[in-house]
């Protein structure tokens, strides 16, 4: 069976999202109905993900494997847009211990000598798994394994205690499906239901200082499975078990989309009175949709106080486990996707040379947006676009429809649209001239079609 970048092979395996078709899109706002936002490259916004997390007080981290770090577009990559990693495998049983009281830290220490030379934060993953598990442990009676994994858990925490900022101390020990029963696994098959608690305290012990998180999939909205994990969180809390943060891994596709209760669903756990994290975030998808998407999952963990960051599960989509899908931030290039787009200016970073307020010469221009009226079926959107300090003879600016909308009518601009239909980019219309610090605008009518949500409005180019 082969062992992905992070789980097995399961059963339950989702259909991966056709690829797509990746749509232009500017640096996306956060827009609400009423509200005006204006887009600029400001000195004072972050012009990377990680910048622009901590000045949310959240870390943007991704998962990183040992064996790229020697690639330059990779390294530069993280080391530029992210400030916390998370192992992709190292740290993992069978690769830290094949043999029995036999450690290997070679491959775990790499990353987290490199991390700590950037100053990043980094989450171990995982200490106690039914995967990717060596198969001496499965062989173990009940006395051997308690021991074992009591002694697995102390030995790798030792080893980087002071470094590691929150552990995955048990993942996945809980079924898909209506049951909210636990997993099958040697841990629950022979040591019961304690095996939980007895791993958290154990970790407690091994590192006061760390984090301690349950990780899980599918948990990401209220179902059967989450409520288990609730359950037991509560539990722990109630009873003094040592556990701090709970982990949404937030694998999401078109058959699994981010759920509507997502935000409410981190809330309630939040409210338990642990921190929750966003742990391996991965879309299947592209252009708009895929932005979308990724903006509401950053929108939400904003909104959660207690939502203390998001790791996406890899730097560029050819390294993903579900390459094939694209689910990532960056194409196999490196290059920005549109969903970066999004989720950076949903953290209130801006896109500097790369996307925000940009042109030729110096030349360079903002965007501003507002609603302007609304009936019972429709709005009026206006977009403002101002020159910068020096004078422009044209300008670009993308407008994002959601899914259920559509535009009836625009005027003062010249309107093209994309093959989907959902993404107009306008130019002048005898208004492209513009002096240095002047505006213009241009508008349009949107049917929501119940979708009352602002569009997303794209960064200025100039000419």
């Amino acid at each position: 069976m082969v062992i992905d970048a992070c789980h097995e092979e399961r059963a339950d395996q989702r259909p991966r999202l056709p690829v797509r078709r990746a749509f232009t899109l500017g640096v996306v706002g956060l827009l609400t109905a009423a509200g005006v936002l204006t887009l600029s490259g400001t000195a004072s916004a972050a012009s990377t993900l990680g910048g622009a997390a901590a000045a949310k007080g959240r870390y943007f981290g991704a998962a990183v494997a040992a064996n790229h770090l020697g690639e330059g577009q990779y390294a530069a990559t993280l080391d530029t847009e992210f400030n916390a990693v998370t192992p992709e495998n190292e740290m993992k049983w069978e690769s830290v211990e094949s043999s029995r009281n036999s450690f290997n830290f070679g491959a775990a220490d790499q990353i987290v000598s490199h991390a700590q030379g950037k100053s990043m934060k980094i989450r171990g993953h995982t200490l106690v798994w039914h995967s990717q598990l060596p198969g001496w442990v499965g062989g173990l009676g009940a006395t051997d394994l308690r021991s074992a994994m009591n002694n697995h858990i102390t030995k790798v925490m030792q080893h980087y205690q002071g470094k590691i900022y929150a552990w995955d101390v048990v993942n996945e020990a809980f079924q898909d499906g209506g049951s909210g029963a636990r997993r099958s696994s040697p841990f629950q098959d022979k040591l019961g239901d304690g095996f939980i608690e007895e791993a958290f305290r154990t970790a407690r012990a091994a590192d006061p200082n760390a984090k301690l998180c349950y990780n899980d999939y599918n948990t990401d909205g209220q179902n059967a499975k989450s409520n288990a994990v609730y359950a037991m969180v509560k539990d722990f809390k109630a009873r003094g078990v040592p556990i701090d943060c709970v982990g949404f891994q937030s694998h999401f596709n078109s058959q699994s989309p981010v759920p509507g209760d997502y935000q409410q669903n981190l809330q309630r756990f939040a409210d338990l009175g642990v921190d929750v994290q966003i742990t391996e975030l991965d879309i299947e998808g592209s252009g708009s949709a895929q932005a979308d998407s990724y903006r509401r999952v950053t929108q939400a963990c904003l909104a959660v106080s207690r939502c203390t960051g998001i790791t996406v599960w890899g730097i560029p989509d050819k390294y993903s486990w579900r390459a094939s899908g694209t689910p990532l931030l960056f194409d196999d290039n490196y290059g920005k996707k549109p969903a970066y787009d999004a989720v950076l200016a949903a953290l209130g970073g801006s896109g500097g040379g790369d996307g925000g307020g940009g042109g030729g010469g110096g030349r360079s221009c903002t965007v501003s947006y507002a609603e302007t009226q609304r009936w019972g079926d429709r709005f009026n959107g206006q977009v403002t676009v101002r020159a910068g300090s020096s004078a422009i003879s044209g300008w670009t600016v993308t407008v994002t429809l959601r899914s259920a909308q559509t535009v009836s009518a625009t005027w003062n601009g010249s309107p093209s649209w994309d093959s989907s239909g959902k993404v107009m980019t306008m130019k002048p219309n005898g208004n492209g001239n513009l002096g240095a610090g002047a505006s213009t605008s241009f508008g349009f009518t949107v049917m929501a079609n119940g979708d009352w949500s602002a569009p997303t409005i794209g960064s200025c180019t100039a000419s």
